[in-house]
């Protein structure tokens, strides 16, 4: 009973831990926003706001382009989730349905291609997006994130194709369905909980991301949220309560997203974990 207990105990530790870790700094971006500069300069140190102003939030859009930049975030991470689905899916599908020829390997080269460090990539994707005259435009960014969210999608949803019985797929190419019409009817639809899962880590990624945004995109009306929001420093200032208030901004569209599919995201997250 005792060893139970302290397992339980110890369990309990662990998942607050994770949580506090992962909703602590979110909390105290959140409690920054709506502390003055005077009470954030203030010690000791106030955890909470003892005076909330939204004066913050007023100067975030006030300081800089806050909507635009918003809708080019939002472009540039719909669109390159769309893609990235759209190709993924089709590779997916090759690969878990027809007889390739060192299916292992290609499993392998994609795992591989996934784990290179994002700043190994920069120069060789920045002189590719110049040399087409890509750079200070949306696809500047959509085709780098594309590329950099196909490998982790396509073996979200190989996984999930692996798992559909064939007979569904045959029984839909006899009533006249294409083998891409059975994958676009069939299999997505069956496969909903993985193709959401791997939509949001696509979002997710090209929402958050700064280095290629930072480097691609100079311009002022491509400028991206992550980007944006280094804007609000200036070169003997640094407005930590309006920079919460831009981040908390930030963080709104994303929590909306996983709020609204919360429990497809969780199915597909455990129904990967159990696949082989």
């Amino acid at each position: 009973m005792t060893a139970f207990t302290s397992g339980r105990a110890l369990r309990i530790f662990a998942a607050a831990s994770v949580i506090l870790n992962g909703c602590f700094p979110a909390l105290w971006i959140l409690a920054t926003a709506f502390k003055s500069e005077v009470e954030l300069t203030t010690k000791p140190i106030t955890y909470w706001p003892q005076d909330p102003t939204a004066a913050n939030f007023v100067a975030a859009f006030r300081d800089q382009p806050l909507p635009l930049y918003l809708a080019n975030s939002a472009i540039v991470a719909l669109g390159a989730t769309l893609l990235s689905l759209l190709l993924a899916a089709l590779a997916a599908y090759a690969i878990a349905r027809l007889q390739l020829k060192r299916r292992g390997i290609i499993l392998a080269a994609i795992v591989a291609v996934s784990m290179f460090p994002l700043v190994t990539l920069m120069v060789p994707l920045f002189e590719i997006m110049r040399g087409v005259g890509l750079l200070n435009s949306y696809w500047a960014l959509i085709i780098p994130y594309t590329v950099l969210n196909l490998p982790i999608c396509t073996l979200i949803l190989v996984s999930f194709f692996q798992d559909i019985p064939r007979d569904l797929e045959n029984a839909a190419m006899i009533d006249g369905c294409t083998r891409l019409g059975a994958l676009w009817r069939v299999v997505i639809p069956l496969s909903a909980p993985g193709v959401f899962t791997a939509g949001i880590l696509a979002f997710v990624n090209a929402w958050d991301e700064f280095l290629l945004a930072l480097s691609f995109n100079s311009a002022t009306a491509y400028r991206t949220l992550p980007v944006g929001i280094q804007m609000y420093q200036g070169e003997f200032s640094f407005p930590w309560p309006t920079i919460s208030a831009a981040l908390v901004i930030a963080m709104v569209p994303v929590v909306i997203v996983i709020l609204i599919f919360q429990e497809r995201v969780v199915s597909g997250l455990t129904s990967g974990g159990v696949k082989g």
